[in-house]
């Protein structure tokens, strides 16, 4: 068996490391070919360039001997990048397994409530609804064809080199208040389990929330990050005076409690770090 990944990332290059024993071949995308060449040597994954420029040519035949695909690549305001060169050497492939790396912010804002994946979908945002037609697009591909795709809806993403603790040590977290206000988060090696028992067990149209256990407000996790390492904690900012970026600020204009019941009752996931202080405490020392 054979692994495509479109889009080798934070998350896909974690996902990748971590499936690597299961697959013969492991194929990857980055958008340039000097990256290409290096992550090849350092990683062993058969490496190709997807992106703005020309595609790898190499990538339909690669397509064609694959048997599970993971698409971690965002869309753009023409839609999915991945469908839009290759819906049809996919659907004529032997792949089985498509995993779609979504996110939670296709619910929009639900004012705090605890939701699920029946909750209906509510995008608020540009970026949002576009994720959300992509969804879409997976899933009618998916009908089509009788392959086996699944949505994934992650929340807020962090792991080693991409976490809170990097933060305040380089100087370079806000402890940003807004009442009322709550995030969830989900560590990366959690993402991979998750997609790994998704393969194991898929389900053609699925959708999952992979999300930890305890929605938390933003100023709290960085309070716990700070007294679990002794860094300094900055001062508390007011969310209407801070200094964001528009992205950034998008994302305090949601608010929801997102339920991770699925993947732990379809799929059999037990989340090696259910809440954020168990991550932080895995990261402590090799952040």
């Amino acid at each position: 068996m054979n692994l495509f990944v479109f889009g080798l990332g934070f998350t896909g290059r974690r996902f990748a490391e971590r499936a690597r024993d299961r697959f013969g071949t492991v194929f990857a995308t980055v958008t340039e070919s000097a990256s290409a060449g290096r992550l090849a040597a350092e990683a062993g994954f058969a490496m190709r360039a997807f992106g703005p420029g020309a595609d790898d040519p190499r990538i339909a035949t690669d397509l064609s001997e694959t048997d599970a695909l993971l698409v971690s690549v965002p869309p753009g305001e023409n839609g999915d990048p991945v469908l839009a060169r290759y819906a049809d050497v996919i659907a004529a492939s032997r792949i089985g397994w498509v995993g779609y790396l979504s996110t939670i912010g296709v619910y929009g804002d639900q004012q705090g409530a605890w939701i699920d994946e029946t909750t209906p979908a509510s995008p608020r945002s540009g970026r949002s609804r576009i994720r959300l037609d992509a969804e879409d697009a997976w899933l009618a591909l998916g009908a089509a064809t009788g392959k086996a795709v699944q949505i994934f809806r992650l929340s807020g993403i962090y792991g080693p080199g991409r976490n809170l603790i990097v933060k305040l040590r380089e100087g370079r977290s806000q402890r940003i208040v807004k009442a009322g206000q709550v995030f969830n988060r989900i560590h990366v090696d959690d993402i991979a389990t998750t997609l790994l028992a998704s393969i194991e067990r898929p389900r053609a149209g699925a959708i999952y929330n992979v999300t930890d256990d305890e929605p938390t407000a933003p100023q709290t996790v960085i309070e716990h990050a700070a007294a679990l390492t002794g860094l300094a904690l900055p001062p508390e900012i007011d969310f209407e005076t801070a200094d964001l970026s528009p992205m950034a600020r998008s994302f305090y204009g949601e608010n929801k409690r997102v339920r991770n019941r699925l993947i732990r009752e379809e799929l059999g996931v037990a989340l090696a770090y259910p809440t954020y202080r168990e991550g932080l405490a895995a990261l402590k020392e090799q952040p």
